[in-house]
């Protein structure tokens, strides 16, 4: 059994490169140009998952974590994700602990987590039998939660990959499964019986309570939020994205009207050979993200250049989808988070180099969990923009003119005459 068995080696966007290449390379010669073959890194890590999991039938500690498919929606497949290991899993489905961590820990670590595959009606689930039942209750779990699984088939299949959630292992479709006595999360356990309360709120809530984004999402997911029938299961890449729309919105209803900072500030950060510079200026609300991909990176495998994509929003926000998809709404988050706190608003551009080290993605979490942070780091303090790019220019490979050939809230910001300048 070897890589083909477990991954497409096509130009399928998920790190891997041109249809041939790979076999003539076979991870040793690094015709893609790539620093480690994310094959490899892949099949390595998958290799020592496999005999454990060599059976149709498995059990372990879930992290607590649950995966809906969008495939097919509203029919999708639901279920558990479950490795073989027994005891405190919890950091396997917590990326607010992952920031520090290596591609290759991440990986290993994922990858050891099976997906159980059941389908079911996501906007009419209740008449789907007690499998959804138990899918609730461990996405509502407040801490790992033993289960047992019977499968169809011994799991396999290709491991995808996806810049918006998470990666994990191999998969099958689910005959039955049982959850042990877990205890729920306070606060989604209050929204989950409050069948009158909004979903929007129930998120909201659950925030303010000091539940972590992930364990929202997840509970999001499920269907175990919202009024009455009205309640869905949502694609867990749909719900990663909303419930960090959600926060982010609710928190600029406040900052957007809050006085502007006194300063340019710049903060710094680099983290699996991402460099990020944010870069706050003294000016009523406007926010955007630049993503730069160099060439042989996830999303630019066979490009000679590098490819920068934006997008922006000012005063009164946004009305269409961010083409960057969610991590547009997981950074504006993490920003607002920080102007909260302060009392204050600013324009916020947000700058990021995507190198070739960064050799698959890893999901949206990398995006807020890096932003947060950075906004932990002592920022730099400046006069002038002038000042500021002097220092960005020294953290990032690309010049200032591509920046703001790029970018529309700095092209605004050189060009738009504001009030201060007649004084």
């Amino acid at each position: 059994m070897g890589l083909r068995d477990f991954f497409d080696t096509g130009d399928t966007g998920d790190g891997t490169v041109a249809r041939g290449l790979c076999s003539v390379c076979k991870g040793a010669h690094r015709l893609c140009g790539k620093d480690r073959c994310p094959l490899m890194v892949k099949f390595y890590s998958r290799q020592r998952t496999l005999p454990l999991i060599d059976s149709r039938d498995l059990e372990g500690s879930s992290p607590p974590a649950v995966f809906v498919g969008r495939h097919g929606y509203p029919k999708v497949d639901i279920g558990p994700l479950l490795p073989p290991d027994h005891g405190d899993t919890s950091v396997m489905d917590k990326p607010e602990m992952w920031v520090g961590r290596s591609i290759d820990e991440i990986v290993d670590m994922r990858f050891r987590l099976v997906r159980g595959k059941y389908r079911i009606d996501a906007t009419d689930f209740r008449k789907s039998g007690r499998i959804v039942d138990d899918v609730q209750e461990l996405a509502l779990a407040a801490r790992p939660v033993d289960v047992e699984a019977s499968f169809s088939q011994r799991p396999t299949g290709r491991i995808i990959l996806d810049d918006e959630v998470q990666p994990f292992g191999p998969s099958a479709r689910m005959e039955s499964m049982t959850v042990g006595n877990g205890r729920f999360e306070r606060n989604l356990e209050r929204s989950f019986y409050d069948t009158d309360m909004r979903a929007t709120d129930a998120v909201l809530e659950a925030y303010r309570r000091g539940t972590l984004i992930s364990e929202i999402q997840k509970a999001f997911s499920v269907g175990t939020m919202g009024v009455g029938k009205r309640r869905r299961f949502v694609p867990t890449r749909w719900s990663i994205t909303a419930v960090d729309d959600m926060i982010g919105k609710d928190l600029l209803r406040t900052t957007r009207f809050n006085e502007t900072i006194d300063d340019f500030r710049l903060y710094r950060w680099e983290m699996l050979d991402n460099r990020w510079c944010i870069l706050m200026m003294p000016c009523t609300w406007r926010f955007e993200l630049i993503e730069a991909w160099y060439p042989n990176t996830t999303w630019n495998p066979m490009g000679k250049t590098v490819d920068i994509i934006s997008d922006c929003e000012f005063f009164d926000g946004r009305t269409e989808y961010a083409h960057i998809g969610g991590c547009y709404y997981a950074s504006r988050m993490a920003v607002n988070e920080l102007l909260i706190s302060e009392g204050r608003t600013a324009g916020v551009v947000i700058m990021r180099e995507a190198h070739p080290g960064y050799i698959m993605p890893v999901g949206v979490w990398n995006v807020r969990e890096n932003v947060r942070a950075a906004l932990k780091t002592r920022p730099m303090h400046f006069d002038t923009l002038d000042a500021a790019w002097t220092e960005i220019e020294s953290t990032m490979e690309i010049r200032r003119e591509t920046w703001i050939r790029n970018s529309g809230v700095l092209r605004d910001w050189l060009v738009q005459r504001r009030i201060e300048d007649y004084y």
